[in-house]
């Protein structure tokens, strides 16, 4: 049987689809990266090192934007701006990763789909050349959200994605790092760029010190959120430490209904405070702003417990922030006007 309906409801239910076609149309893509948080001062940066870092940065814009450009989703630009870094050497995570006190490069990894919630993440990993793509095979193609070590691996092995010798992740300047770190103080871990030794001792002077993380949030043009960060964890680091981006709702965190935001940090401290989540209720139940929660949290609770670093977040209105409490931290963004900024320094 043929339904006819009344021309007055067909025009009312033209006119909603146009209004929902008009809101998708005017929702204009953003991306928002970071490479890591800490003390990070020009005086301590040479021209040429302080232009790979910033190319470094662009390229990660370049790759994840021309997703949101041509209207790909927000998952599959943070996923491609990450790797960008992963693949970067001169940032903690994939094959910049730093080495564990046994000479080993383990990464964790983690991303989130604002639309759905749904979330994957990988701990521990050392074969894996793209941690945060493993993360999202996790997400999509497991019941799981987190999985660790082996089991992690042998799992993205049957998904198909590329795995390396542990030899790819080795770099000469992490390996000094590590060597360094040890004559000082045997049992000392060092946050890659942090700004205060878990020892108790005195940092070397001029030290480029930064948390090693790297991360990447988005909103895409039908206003879904998403967000990834990825790390090479803490030079030294002992008996498989796990930092806050593999957690979800610390490090790593997304709804549509909120926002999206990834974390570059001390990670116990941000564990401590479900940092991302934390943002995100302030936002959902507290009527708050996503910068006014952001600064709460990074320039109040986080100091308060003795922690520092900061985290980058996007709205579902599309505004953003990156507030941090060191003196730098590398990051970068393409705003609703396609307008492209790269930071490193404080403002």
């Amino acid at each position: 049987m043929k339904l006819i309906l009344p021309f007055f409801m067909v025009m009312l239910f033209n006119s909603a689809l146009a209004q929902n076609d008009s809101v998708r149309a005017t929702v204009k893509p953003v991306l928002v990266i970071h490479g890591g948080a800490g003390t990070i001062l020009k005086k301590n940066m040479t021209p040429e090192k302080e232009r790979a870092y910033q190319d470094g940065l662009l390229a990660a814009l370049d790759k994840g934007y021309a997703i949101l450009k041509r209207g790909g989703s927000a998952l599959d630009a943070v996923e491609a701006a990450v790797r960008s870094m992963e693949d970067n050497p001169l940032f903690n995570a994939g094959k910049g990763a730093v080495f564990t006190h046994e000479g080993k490069n383990e990464m964790d990894a983690a991303i989130m789909n604002g639309r759905t919630l749904a979330a994957g993440s990988v701990a521990g990993v050392t074969t894996i050349r793209n941690p945060i793509t493993a993360a999202r095979a996790v997400m999509e193609k497991s019941q799981h959200v987190m999985m660790t070590g082996k089991g992690a691996e042998a799992f993205a092995r049957l998904q198909g994605l590329e795995i390396v010798d542990p030899s790819y992740f080795y770099t000469e300047e992490r390996w000094k790092g590590l060597e360094r770190v040890k004559k000082e103080d045997s049992a000392k871990t060092e946050l890659d760029h942090g700004s205060k030794p878990t020892s108790g001792l005195k940092q070397p002077e001029n030290k480029d010190s930064k948390y090693g993380t790297v991360g990447a949030v988005a909103l895409d043009i039908q206003g879904n959120l998403a967000a990834a960060t990825s790390t090479g964890g803490m030079t030294n680091k002992r008996y498989n430490r796990v930092g806050d981006a593999p957690i979800i709702g610390a490090g790593t965190y997304a709804s549509n209904a909120t926002c999206a935001i990834s974390c570059t940090g001390w990670g116990e401290f941000f564990i401590r405070l479900v940092m991302a989540k934390t943002v995100s209720d302030m936002m959902e139940f507290g009527n708050r702003s996503l910068e006014e929660s952001a600064l709460e949290m990074i320039q109040k609770r986080l100091p308060a417990l003795g922690g520092d670093g900061g985290l980058i977040a996007v709205d579902k209105a599309g505004n953003f922030t990156m507030p941090f409490n060191t003196e730098g931290m590398y990051r970068g963004s393409v705003d609703r006007e396609g307008k492209v900024t790269v930071k490193i320094y404080k403002d």
